[in-house]
């Protein structure tokens, strides 16, 4: 594909437009433009860094995809369960777990933050055991209200639920083998700093593997 379409390509997925849009607006082959996102969402996956939060830091489950009419939220049917982790003011971290477990959550906590941070949740009991830990725990019962009489919310990672979901939905279905890639396109922009910085990054990135071949 001549370099002049792929950095079209580029901006267009930068910028939002599916796939399918993005063949007819650059006049590729649909099936190009959807290899070609799928390869730029391995890149970015590939890309992302591995750092820890401290200070202020929102933890939370959200459950993406399915087909299935009936329970929402925890224990929905044929959704696949992520875990969040948002440093208040700054990056969000998110992992794909096979349950929502305090096995399985207490462990992620402890590897990407550090010790004597405050750690928001919700009233879920899988964070019962951070009342006795080496994190300061702070919870918010969603139940009743979003934020608490002494200011306690998780409001921050709610609002990256909510952009990744309203991003995705444009896509009408995520095969479960591809989401993890999806997942980290949305930790990615959320991360970025606007259109503009994520075009360059992604640019430098794809330019650094195409000079490997």
């Amino acid at each position: 594909m001549p370099v002049r379409l792929q950095h079209k390509l580029l901006e267009h997925f930068v910028a939002g437009t599916t796939a399918r849009a993005a063949a007819l607006l650059v006049g590729v082959q649909g099936n190009t433009a959807t290899l070609f996102y799928q390869r730029l969402r391995q890149l970015i996956a590939s890309k992302q860094e591995s750092y820890v939060l401290s200070g202020e830091v929102e933890v939370d489950e959200s459950y993406f995809g399915g087909v299935r009419k009936g329970k929402r939220g925890r224990g929905a049917g044929g959704k696949v369960p992520v875990f969040g982790l948002l440093k208040r003011g700054g990056k969000v971290y998110t992992a794909i777990i096979p349950d929502a477990k305090a096995s399985t959550l207490i462990p992620i906590i402890r590897e990407k933050v550090l010790p004597d941070s405050i750690v928001y949740t919700d009233s879920f009991r899988a964070y019962d055991v951070l009342d006795v830990s080496e994190f300061h725990h702070r919870r918010v019962n969603h139940s009743k209200v979003f934020v608490s009489k002494k200011g306690h919310h998780i409001n921050g990672i709610e609002n990256f639920w909510n952009q990744a979901k309203r991003h995705l939905r444009r896509f009408n279905g995520i095969p479960k083998d591809s989401f993890y890639g999806f997942l980290k396109e949305c930790e990615w922009r959320f991360n970025g700093n606007g259109h503009k910085a994520l075009l360059n990054q992604l640019k430098s990135w794809y330019q650094s593997e195409i000079n490997k071949l």
